[in-house]
């Protein structure tokens, strides 16, 4: 179960993602999304979107207080049973701003028959990879 829930070279899939991201194009992104995709903000403290239109369009607001964003993928790791972890280091210059702030966060996506279908963002990194460990676990006990 776990391979055929996630595409087979989640590496380029994170690359082309992250490339979305940095061009600003959400609908290359979304084309990865299911229709009731959530993500899920609130381990940093920013809420929960659920549907792919609600997430896109909190990401297009995230992004336009920047006028310069940019996103690295510093570590990817598939755990198995549709279950990646990834780390991200966010670096930006603020709308308005001369000066650039940097932030590191983890995601955990949840992929099933080939589309995110939960994303969870955490500033805490090491929080991040136990509740991706843990929900790889979960699944793994239910197949």
């Amino acid at each position: 179960m776990s391979r055929e829930h996630t595409p087979r070279d989640l590496a380029e899939v994170a690359r082309r993602q992250i490339e979305a991201v940095n061009r600003r194009d959400i609908d290359t992104l979304m084309r990865f999304a299911a229709p009731d995709a959530v993500y899920d903000t609130s381990p940093s403290g920013l809420g929960v979107y659920e549907g792919r239109e609600v997430a896109a369009a909190f990401m297009q607001e995230y992004w336009s207080m920047f006028e310069e964003l940019r996103f690295e993928l510093e570590e990817l790791h598939d755990l198995g049973h549709g279950v990646v972890f990834s780390v991200q280091r966010q670096v930006g210059r603020p709308v308005g701003s001369d000066a650039t702030v940097q932030a590191r966060e983890a995601h955990v996506v949840e992929w099933v028959a080939g589309k995110v279908q939960r994303v969870t963002v955490y500033i805490d990194i090491e929080a991040g990879r136990a509740a991706a460990e843990r929900l790889a676990a979960s699944k793994d006990s239910r197949e």
